[in-house]
């Protein structure tokens, strides 16, 4: 973005790259799709944001729903997929700890969370409440961040009534549905799903998969779950690998594997509903992010001056960081049914893969076709 957007084009400054950057650092969703979208918005206001916007996502969403249609997961060749993914994960993990975790109450924040998150990973509502409780324990001290020669000025939240409204909507109406046991219901569960991860996923890709996987893998493992709720959204983990290790491997935003995810949550219904799928889950994905920056951008330059919202991030940050170590350990469990030498391999692929990331210059997707690779030879041989 430095590169086109400030040295070759001129759209905008370096000042103001990096200000939208940390502005988009601040909300939850896509941060790199967000800080786009407001590039385009200072270009050419609301309406240049949208295609920003579109022409950004729609060509990952659209190869990531062709992925959905195809059963990948049969072949071997996706045999290292995922603990390569899994590999990915410990790697941000470790990266994002070096940044995020730098005093003792960080470091508190990051042991509750991890064990908070891997012993309550089927309970959708932890995530949400360690993000809150973490950033509300760091607000509690002023001497890090202190609020210096800054007259606080009233910040007008009319702007965020929107992103409330479709937020407590899409809710009510997934749990209405399933409650009253509606019929082709599950469409308004899947954008329940993705809305709530596009409106609570704070660290990007990499907290995001462990919010998915909780969702559609851990959690309706639940035999208590299922008789309560038999239609519940579900896939099993060998599709979600698969969904995680190809957006590895393809240009575009992380969050494109929403696409993925909804066109496999609908496979069983027909190619119609399949398409569907896709189109919900890309759109319930990406339209908190967008929602959110378009809104809260313009009271950016007020809301940047208080120095509580620089303390709360600092106690998300570390959420975040043990959220991504619980995701890698309870992902981990399901080596347990393998044998030993499946185990041993795969422990071996998780710490090749964390090693490819930390002391190569390898690309990402390179690095996806290096285990796709092995995973061909692997038949052969």
């Amino acid at each position: 973005m430095m590169k086109t957007f400030v040295h070759r084009r001129k759209d905008i400054t370096e000042e103001e790259l990096m200000d939208y950057s940390a502005f988009c650092q601040l909300l939850p969703g896509a941060s790199s799709t967000q800080t786009l979208t407001l590039i385009g918005y200072k270009r050419g206001g609301v309406v240049l944001a949208m295609l920003t916007l579109l022409i950004w996502t729609v060509p990952a969403c659209c190869l990531m729903a062709l992925f959905s249609f195809f059963p990948l997961r049969t072949t071997a060749i996706f045999r290292f997929i995922g603990p390569m993914t899994i590999g990915f994960l410990a790697f941000a993990a470790q990266q994002a700890f070096r940044v995020s975790i730098r005093n003792t109450i960080t470091r508190v924040i990051l042991v509750v969370s991890t064990i908070a998150t891997f012993l309550l990973f089927q309970w959708p509502w932890i995530f949400p409440i360690l993000l809150v409780m973490g950033g509300f324990v760091t607000t509690l001290s002023s001497k890090r961040i202190p609020q210096v020669d800054i007259l606080p000025k009233k910040i007008k939240w009319g702007n965020i009534w929107l992103f409330a409204i479709i937020f407590v909507l899409a809710g009510a109406g997934s749990e209405l549905a399933r409650k009253n046991n509606w019929p082709n219901r599950r469409p308004l569960n899947l954008f329940e799903n993705t809305y709530r991860f596009g409106s609570l996923v704070f660290g990007g890709g990499n907290v995001l998969m462990p919010m998915m996987y909780e969702q559609f893998v851990a959690r309706p493992q639940s035999q208590k779950l299922i008789q309560r709720n038999p239609n519940i959204i579900r896939m099993s983990k060998e599709d979600f690998y698969t969904g995680w290790g190809m957006v590895r491997a393809i240009p575009g935003p992380v969050f494109s594997v929403a696409s993925y995810m909804g066109g496999i949550a609908m496979k069983d219904k027909g190619t119609a509903f399949q398409i569907l799928g896709c189109f919900i889950g890309a759109t319930g994905i990406f339209l908190p992010s967008a929602l959110l920056v378009l809104f809260f951008f313009p009271i950016w330059n007020n809301l940047k001056k208080y120095a509580t919202v620089y303390r709360a991030l600092e106690g998300i940050n570390a959420v975040v960081v043990g959220v991504m170590v619980a995701a890698a350990l309870y992902m981990m469990k399901d080596f347990k049914t393998a044998s030993w030498a499946d185990i041993s391999l795969n422990l071996l692929v998780i710490t090749a893969t964390w090693a490819m990331l930390s002391y190569s210059k390898l690309p990402s997707p390179v690095i996806v076709l290096v285990w796709l690779g092995l995973g061909w030879g692997f038949i052969l041989f």
